[in-house]
């Protein structure tokens, strides 16, 4: 008996052995019982996924001796000259190669025959959306009124190929790619009928190469079946087919999580020397980093990551975050496309990995903004190139101490010279005369709120700070746009400190700090002090500015000069 491949082998001749293709069978199955037979049926989707099959089910059941019947007719003496596409009266046309008017116009006169000897007389065309449009205009009367014993069933894989006028004259039904879980099971159960021991590994893989498509699933296993010698395994795929192991894979990528740039690029190496095309290892590093992510997100379905989770070794999964897989994948897809430009595709690879290890390392502008946003609150930062990076010791957040209070550490940190030689301004000495400037504003001076300066130990809640400053505005309107102007609101020793860059600012805070606190309890049952603190005084710096200005303007007009003294007249 001469071979037979196993997709022929294994065409289903009845409605219940199509793969997942539940909803089509039922609708089909459904319309036979009821002897609902439309005239012209229109049957799309991708490659490989049972299109043909079922329209020779289909002509089949149609043509049973007893009637219509959902089954099949298993019975049937005609049937397998149906489903080999040899019967009379199942005329079969290849769509691609009779594309012509002519072709269509030879239809036409052969359906005014009825059948020799079955119910129907069933043209079943291929790939339909190849027919020309002259074709396709000569088909619209025959299938919208065709003799009572003829049905058209087409069958395309580019419905959007085909004209809106023949659509709406056929009933359509969209097959689906088929899940990879039911393409394993139907290769497991073909390695059983031919006697051949096959890992699960291994099935996996052929049914995660076919793509959703069966056809190409029996293609696929029977090349893999003609070199295993009776044990089909994942190790003689790759050896055979020049694919990249899944172990080298997850060994590469512990290197690249560790920061082992030359180790990683000697494997690399290793796989080119044994073979492999560039190429491939980028596609499937890719695949690795992909399967990687999906698990990071916490997929297990082995239909979805077309292999076992288990296979992604923990130190990847605790080396990258989900953002960082994503853009490593988003770097080799761009490897891949460029490619075909470089003059050393081996260097771009090189490169590449050179630059993937450092992805660990890696912040997305969302991380990055959160993470300045806890520095700048103080706080910890959760990544830990920031919390322990090579700049030195990040500065730790305010904590009280036994040995040392907090008001002595605000002192010395008030007095101690910033990395330019020169005292802080957010922590500046109080001025030489404070009474002078309560005496001419009536309210705190800027340098009494200089000497309150807090350094922030709990950062105040934004959503509360918002509700408060809503609230304020409603009653005192400028007093809620002063609020608005603060630049942080911290707690700490158990007050309310508003920071500014402005004095003014800080002293009416000061003013109708009472009034604040109450609302601030109000909002949060939470009743403490209120107090201002001035980081950087711009207004001050401003007002000395043109006051200068001023005085240098006079000293020109009148060519005089300044004299200090208390009491003393300056003669110009």
């Amino acid at each position: 008996m001469s071979y037979e491949v196993t997709a022929n082998r294994k065409r289903p001749t009845q409605f219940d052995g199509l793969l997942g293709q539940e909803f089509v069978v039922a609708t089909l199955k459904n319309s036979l019982r009821t002897g609902r037979i439309a005239h012209a049926y229109l049957f799309s989707g991708p490659r490989g996924v049972g299109k043909t099959s079922a329209a020779r089910i289909l002509a089949r059941s149609l043509n049973c001796p007893d009637g219509p019947s959902a089954d099949g007719c298993p019975d049937y003496e005609e049937g397998e000259a149906i489903s080999r596409g040899t019967a009379l009266d199942v005329i079969e046309i290849d769509g691609a190669s009779n594309t012509s008017v002519n072709d269509v116009r030879q239809i036409k006169d052969e359906v005014l025959f009825a059948p020799q000897s079955a119910r129907y007389k069933i043209y079943i065309i291929d790939e339909v959306h190849m027919l020309s449009n002259s074709a396709f205009n000569a088909l619209l009367k025959t299938i919208e009124e065709p003799p009572p014993y003829i049905v058209f069933i087409f069958a395309t894989t580019e419905v959007h190929k085909v004209p809106a006028t023949i659509r709406s004259r056929c009933q359509q039904f969209h097959f689906r790619l088929i899940p990879m879980p039911l393409i394993a099971g139907a290769l497991r159960e073909v390695a059983a009928d031919l006697g051949l021991e096959a890992d699960e590994d291994a099935l996996l893989w052929i049914a995660r190469e076919a793509g959703g498509s069966l056809r190409d699933a029996f293609t696929l296993f029977d090349q893999v079946a003609s070199f295993s010698e009776g044990h089909i395994t994942l190790s003689s795929i790759q050896e055979k087919l020049g694919l990249v192991g899944f172990e080298q894979l997850d060994e590469l990528a512990r290197m690249l999580g560790e920061q082992r740039p030359a180790e990683a690029i000697e494997l690399v190496d290793s796989m080119l020397g044994a073979g492999l095309g560039i190429e491939q290892v980028v596609v499937d590093f890719a695949e690795y980093l992909r399967t990687a992510l999906l698990v990071k997100h916490g997929i297990r379905k082995t239909g979805v990551l077309g292999r076992p989770a288990d296979q992604i070794s923990d130190e990847v999964l605790e080396s990258f975050t989900a953002v960082q897989l994503q853009k490593g994948i988003d770097m080799l897809l761009e490897l891949f496309r460029n490619l075909r430009y470089s003059l050393n595709p081996r260097f771009e690879l090189e490169l590449t990995v050179s630059r993937l290890s450092e992805l660990a390392f890696y912040l997305s502008p969302r991380e990055m903004l959160e993470e300045i946003s806890r520095l700048r609150h103080g706080l910890q930062p959760r990544h830990p190139a920031l919390a322990t990076g090579a700049a030195g010791e990040r500065a730790t957040p305010f904590e009280d101490t036994d040995d040392q209070s907090a008001d002595d550490q605000l002192a010395a940190e008030s007095t101690s010279p910033g990395a330019d030689g020169e005292h802080d301004t957010a922590r500046r000495a109080p001025t030489e005369h404070p009474d002078v400037e309560r005496a001419a504003t009536g309210s705190p001076s800027a340098a009494e709120i200089q000497e309150e300066s807090y350094a922030p130990k709990h950062a105040f809640p934004h959503d509360v700070r918002r509700k408060v400053i809503a609230t304020i505005r409603e009653r005192k309107l400028a007093l809620g746009s002063i609020l608005d102007k603060a630049v942080d609101w911290v707690l700490h020793d158990g007050a309310l400190v508003l920071q500014f860059n402005n004095g003014y600012h800080a002293r009416a805070v000061k003013q109708d700090s009472k009034m604040i606190r109450a609302t601030v309890t109000e909002i949060t049952g939470d009743d403490r002090p209120v107090k201002a603190a001035v980081l950087h005084d711009e207004s001050a710096e401003q007002s000395e500015e043109k006051h200068s200005a001023q005085v240098d303007l006079v000293k020109r007009v009148f060519r005089g000069e300044v004299i200090d003294g208390d009491g003393e007249e300056g003669s110009t």
